[in-house]
């Protein structure tokens, strides 16, 4: 198999790079996208902020006290969209094979660039340099024969930064990487790991793909497969959707019996935006964070996908009802989504009358 030339991009601070842009009293001050609110979390930050130590998915409250000086914006996503739409418009002038990630980062497959550049590596100092004088905006982007070492190059030199990794390069590159650089290796299979004596990627390789196969089946010789560097996904484009769902943060804990109204509510932003895609969801989805931050979630596939709102609302209150909870428990967040998407049937079933 040949080489593949992949290249990731990752626009910096993306959401508060925006801002900053747009607003140029914010340049050079710490910026926190979020709402204000005891149940907020972190959007965004700026690198200004994140020399507080503060990062995405951080309680507002939490990045307000390791940063008081920080300025709060509420999140802005059309903007951010459309921002997301303009870099993805530059992409396009160099390769149609685009695996979209989030709106700040995607992979793009360059082994054949529609522009005539002779390298991966020119490829992404072009698309760098246009992202910045066009939309004024700075990417880090990694350059590596496959997905997984791309996405950890760019990485490397955020932000603002190019990085390269060569085929020649990997022996080196990889084996004093600490383990957790690796996809799938969480907290959870990270202290696996640490118990058996595995702290970097060399030590990874010492075990062997028998040991990691009994230890972790097959995720095990995936493991043994990204340790040496070995990736063989290939760049997705135009990627289906695989769910779509909405969820809301309460002000103040709830009940179960008092999540009724929200779930109606989110039914009904996901039924509308599942009107958008022509397949049809077979699951539904009920998604619960108790006071305490555990999760719970209930899914169920009826005989027939749900055929309104008010259906999927219905199947959605009966999945709380399976929720097997102490009366008392209170609950910070809810969510509903439709997931296990199907091609149509009415529109697969051929013409019989005319």
């Amino acid at each position: 198999m040949s080489l593949r030339k992949i290249v990731h991009i990752d626009m910096d601070a993306f959401y508060a790079s925006v801002e900053q842009r747009d607003d140029p009293s914010l340049r050079g001050r710490p910026v926190v996208v979020a709402w204000r609110g005891l149940r907020s979390v972190v959007c965004a930050a700026s690198y200004e902020a994140r020399r507080f130590g503060v990062r995405s998915a951080m309680a507002a409250v939490h990045a307000e006290r390791l940063c008081p000086g920080a300025v709060f914006i509420p999140p802005d996503f059309v903007r951010y969209r459309a921002a997301s739409k303009l870099a993805r418009d530059i992409f396009k002038r160099h390769t149609d094979l685009i695996e979209p990630l989030s709106l700040d980062e995607a992979y793009l497959d360059v082994t054949e660039n529609k522009t005539g550049l002779s390298t991966a590596t020119r490829v992404a100092r072009t698309i760098r340099k246009q992202i910045w004088e066009e939309l004024h905006l700075t990417a880090s982007a990694g350059v590596a024969p496959n997905k997984f070492l791309a996405k950890i190059a760019s990485d490397w030199r955020k932000p603002n930064g190019l990085f390269v990794i060569q085929p020649e390069d990997i022996e080196t590159f990889l084996p004093p990487l600490p383990v957790m650089r690796l996809p799938g290796v969480g907290a959870v299979t990270g202290k696996r790991l640490e118990l058996l004596g595995v702290k970097t990627v060399g030590d990874l390789r010492q075990l062997g793909p028998a040991m990691l196969e009994e230890q972790f089946g097959r995720h095990g010789m995936r493991l043994f497969e990204l340790a040496h560097g070995v990736d063989h996904s290939p760049v997705v484009s135009d990627r289906p959707t695989q769910s779509i769902s909405a969820e809301d943060t309460f002000e103040r804990d709830l009940l179960l019996d008092e999540t009724e109204p929200v779930i109606r509510r989110l039914a009904d932003k996901v039924w509308a935006a599942s009107r958008k895609d022509p397949r049809t969801a077979r699951t539904v989805v009920l998604k619960l964070k108790t006071a305490e931050f555990s999760i719970l979630t209930r899914s169920y596939t009826p005989a027939f996908p749900p055929g309104s709102c008010d259906e999927l609302a219905a199947i959605a209150l009966s999945l709380r009802d399976r929720v097997a909870l102490d009366e008392t428990q209170r609950f910070r967040l809810v969510g509903v989504g439709l997931s296990n998407f199907r091609e149509s049937e009415i529109s697969a079933q051929p013409i019989l009358f005319e």
